[in-house]
């Protein structure tokens, strides 16, 4: 067997992925036991598809592995609905989550994602392209983390949002009633055949026999 088959038979194609993923932080806990301290590891992912949808998760495992795979399952159970303006979050929003205190804003397009690191990845992940953004209280990720998502989930729809969607809704009814042009169909033009002229059919003139 060729090179080529064996490359065949092992290459497999790489699934899409409905999320994304992004670990914040993997940290080792430690507790104490009666034979002694137990030793385990703790991840914080959170996922998002960029469009909306955005999840929180930690897990713990003896692995650093196996905490990751658990805090994904864990954060795809605990997905929410962001509404969003555009690039934008709809309105101004304070929340205190514990020791955490935030505040987010709207932005104009082009601004970007002005956030720390723990609060930018979150709303990256969220499908936010532009938002101010202030963190204070405390450095804690988890903290910062869920008072984000908490945060993103208690958007709600403005006015100014529900006048933009019937607009849009109006333009697209009107679009789709008008008749659609018809294009004049072209016929194509008929060239003149040159037909060959037809001879007259004469008899012969017979020459005179008759002599003088």
């Amino acid at each position: 067997m060729s090179k080529g088959a064996h490359r065949k038979e092992g290459f497999q194609k790489k699934e899409v992925k409905e999320y994304e993923e992004e670990v914040l932080e993997i940290s080792r806990v430690t507790r104490v036991v009666k034979g002694g301290r137990k030793l385990r590891f703790r991840a914080t992912v959170v996922i998002g598809n960029k469009k909306g949808r955005v999840g929180l998760g930690v897990g713990k495992s003896n692995e650093v592995t196996g905490a990751i795979q658990k805090a994904i399952s864990q954060a795809k159970k605990n997905l929410v609905n962001v509404t969003l303006d555009n690039t934008t979050i709809a309105h101004d929003t304070s929340i205190k989550y514990k020791a955490a205190k935030l505040y987010l804003r709207p932005a104009a397009p082009g601004t970007g994602i002005i956030a720390g690191g723990t609060v930018r990845k979150v709303l990256g992940l969220a499908g936010v392209k532009d938002i101010l953004s202030k963190a204070i209280g405390t450095t804690n990720k988890i903290c910062n983390a869920r008072a984000t998502v908490l945060a993103l989930k208690n958007m709600r729809t403005t006015p100014a949002m529900e006048r933009k969607a019937k607009a849009l809704a109006a333009k697209k009814a009107a679009a789709q009633a008008q008749p659609k042009p018809q294009t004049p169909v072209k016929k194509p033009i008929a060239k003149p055949q040159n037909k060959p002229v037809a001879k007259q059919a004469g008899k012969p003139q017979e020459k005179s026999t008759k002599s003088e």
